[in-house]
Parts: structure tokens; C-alpha cells; sequence
């Protein structure tokens, strides 16, 4: 039996949001994102018909747009609705992955027996629109890769059902940038030697393909030839990440504590960036020598980035650490995650900052997580026998 897969995606999410609460702001450019050294997190479609990318530096946004409204964006209010829309998505379908704060994978393999799976998922779509307000767009395939780059077709055609027998009448004779995984550097690499089109590119040999491009060669193959077997992930709220240190000796030193916390967090935040996850809750974590032991938490806007959980982490902690008695253990944990590709808090930080970021992580991947580290954090060890690094799901 062919899978059933929808890939739904929120159409211009943060524009969507920022209207839903302001009309004023309907049918002009409008792009989302941090101030003159920032980065666009979202622009209207009125904007992206001058040009203008997410991703993009906000001052080349302006020489394309300069008609457009700028706004630092509300990510409470994203998150929010972002939250609503996963409930009512759960509450009906089967199986839900959140591969994002704005895109859903759903399996609803079976329910054609009962049910057209097309007429179900437009029957969702409506409701989510009209219990939100918010517009959306899907895609119904065999499987992830093809409703996702139905999803993005369907923006233009509507909401489009590619069933088994047409799916590679319907890749054929699109770009091969419209396949999830192949970035700039790949589509070019591969326009150098006359493979523009999904066609093209399926009926190619592997073997030549993966001598180029690497271990990547052969998932490239299968998805233009729309081959996909990942399963859909089911989604939960309750997944963190978290880490603990033990003192061998009780401890009252603030200045260590502190240095002690921002190494913490410096290895749970690239943990984020490295597994593409997101975090919008942050809890400290102490324990007396008495064993008394206290937490403290604290909501944030989806991210993950170290210079902005650090200062909630630092917040967190003056608030806890009231007793001063010796302490033998602290902790920090990241909750409610989504996984997502805004890797940093695009809001705020400049195109420096994501240089930065950027770099540093390139390095840790290559080098170790060692390579290189924040002088106020290298205090903290990761391989401390202490140490404790947990994964809840």
C-alpha cells in the first residue's frame, strides 16, 4: 500500500501573524526581522517581487525594497500560534512531525479506505484557517520529499495531490533546486556539467554522482528519482536536553558558578545547532549541601543561540541562588523544543553575529568541541567524570 503524506506549510508564517493582528499592515511590502545590521526572518510576498529573501541582510533588503515596512517581529506571538496550530493538527491526525515553528509533516497512510486522504487533509486546512486565521499551503505524496516540494508548487497552483503514478511526471521538469538538499554550491557544481532539471539529473549513473558530490550522491539520486523512505517523526513538546555538574568539594565561589553555567550552556546550544533544534524554555537547576534543591524556569523566544540563553541561564540563577550555603550541584535544561532552521535568534543579532556563529561551529565540528570556546566558559570541562549530559524524550 502507497503512504499517504502531507506536507503542510504556513504561508509567510511571521507576515501571516503580524497581519492577523494589524490589518493596516495587509497587501503592503512588509519585511520581519532585526535592525540595520540584522537579517530578514520573513517578508511579504509584495516584498519578494523586488527581490527580497529570507536570510537576507536587512540594509540589501532596503536598496531592493525601500518602500518596505520593517518590524522587529513578535516571536511570543509566533510561538503562540505556532503552538495552536500543532493542537489542532494532533487532535486529528495520526501521526505529526513539526519539522518546524511553520511546517508539518502528517502520515495519514489508511485513511483513503475510509475516507479521500485529499478531502481529509482540505477539510483540516480549513479548520486550521478558520480557527487561526492564518493561510497555509499542502502537498499530498508518497512521501516527505515529494509533498515538500509539492507544498512549494502548490504556492503557486494551489494545493496540490501528486499521486505514485504521476510523481515523476510532476519532478521531471523542475529546477534541481527544488529538491530539499541541494543547496548553491551543489546546484552549481552540478550546472557546470549541464544538470539543471530533476530529469536530467534521475536518469544520471549514481556512481559518477556520488564520486562528485560524496556520501550525499546517492540520497541526491533517490529523491529526484522520488524515492523517499524516512518515516515521519512523531512530535512531542516534552524533548529536552540538559546537563548537571557535581562538585567534588561544596562550593560558595559566584564567580565559578557563573563561568561554570556559561560553559554549560556554550555546549547545550551548539548540542541545539548541531541536532537543528530550538528552545523556548530554560530551567536552572541548584542543590544545597543540605540537599535541598531548587529550579527555576524561565520562557524564551525560540532559539539557540549561547549569548542569549546565557544571559536567561545568568538571570535564572541570581534569582535562585538566595540562600548562600554551599552548593554541590547545578544544572541547566532546554525544553520545548522544535526543530527548525533559524539557527540563531535572527531577530537580533547582526550579519556578523551569524558569521560568528557560523565559523565557531565549523570549527567545533571539525576540531572538537574544545577547538574553540568562549574565555568565560572554559572553565567547564565536558569530559568531567561529574558531568552528567541527559536526553529526555
Amino acid at each position: 500500500m502507497s503512504r499517504a503524506i502531507v506536507h503542510i506549510d504556513m504561508n509567510t508564517f511571521f507576515v501571516s501573524c503580524e497581519r492577523l493582528t494589524n490589518s493596516e499592515l495587509n497587501g503592503i511590502p512588509l519585511i520581519i526581522g532585526g535592525g540595520e545590521r540584522g537579517v530578514v526572518a520573513s517578508c511579504s510576498y509584495e516584498a519578494r517581487r523586488f527581490g527580497v529573501r529570507s536570510a537576507m541582510p536587512i540594509h540589501m533588503a532596503m536598496k531592493l525594497c525601500p518602500q518596505a515596512k520593517i518590524m522587529k517581529g513578535d516571536m511570543e506571538l509566533y510561538s503562540r500560534l505556532s503552538h495552536d496550530i500543532t493542537e489542532i493538527i494532533q487532535e486529528k491526525a495520526p501521526v505529526v512531525e513539526k519539522a518546524s515553528i511553520d511546517e508539518f509533516y502528517l502520515d495519514i497512510t489508511g485513511i483513503d479506505k475510509f475516507y479521500g486522504s485529499y478531502k481529509w487533509t482540505n477539510e483540516l486546512a480549513h479548520r486550521i484557517t478558520e480557527q487561526t486565521g492564518l493561510p497555509l499551503t499542502f502537498a499530498l505524496s508518497v512521501n516527505k520529499t515529494v509533498s515538500k516540494i509539492g507544498t512549494g508548487e502548490g504556492k503557486q497552483k494551489q494545493n496540490l495531490e501528486i499521486p505514485e503514478h504521476l510523481v515523476q511526471s510532476f519532478l521531471n521538469p523542475l529546477s534541481i533546486q527544488k529538491i530539499p538538499m541541494v543547496g548553491e554550491k551543489t546546484f552549481q557544481l552540478l550546472s557546470r556539467i549541464g544538470i539543471r532539471t530533476i530529469k536530467t539529473l534521475s536518469e544520471m549513473p549514481v556512481e559518477p554522482l556520488q564520486q562528485m558530490i560524496g556520501k550525499n550522491g546517492i540520497e541526491l539520486w533517490k529523491k529526484a528519482n522520488g524515492i523517499d523512505n524516512n518515516p515521519v517523526e512523531p512530535y512531542t513538546e516534552r524533548k529536552s536536553i540538559s546537563t548537571e555538574h557535581t562538585f567534588s568539594q561544596d562550593t560558595i565561589d559566584v564567580a565559578k558558578l557563573n563561568r561554570l553555567l556559561q560553559g554549560m550552556v556554550e555546549k547545550l546550544a551548539y548540542q541545539l545547532r548541531s541536532e537543528e533544534w530550538l528552545t523556548s524554555t530554560v530551567t536552572v537547576k541548584i542543590r544545597y549541601a543540605n540537599f535541598d534543591t531548587e529550579t527555576k524556569q524561565s520562557r524564551v523566544a525560540y532559539t539557540s543561540a549561547d549569548h542569549i540563553l546565557t544571559g536567561t541561564v545568568t538571570d535564572l540563577f541570581n534569582k535562585l541562588y538566595q540562600r548562600r550555603m554551599r552548593l554541590r550541584l547545578i544544572g541547566v535544561r532546554f525544553s520545548g523544543l522544535v526543530r527548525g532552521t533559524y539557527q540563531i535568534d535572527i531577530f537580533q543579532d547582526t550579519e556578523e553575529m551569524l558569521a560568528l556563529y557560523q565559523a565557531m561551529d565549523r570549527m567545533k565540528n571539525r576540531y572538537g568541541f574544545d577547538a574553540v570556546m568562549r574565555c568565560a566558559g572554559a572553565s567547564f570541562k565536558p569530559n568531567n567524570k561529574n558531568e552528567i549530559l541527559k536526553r529526555k524524550s
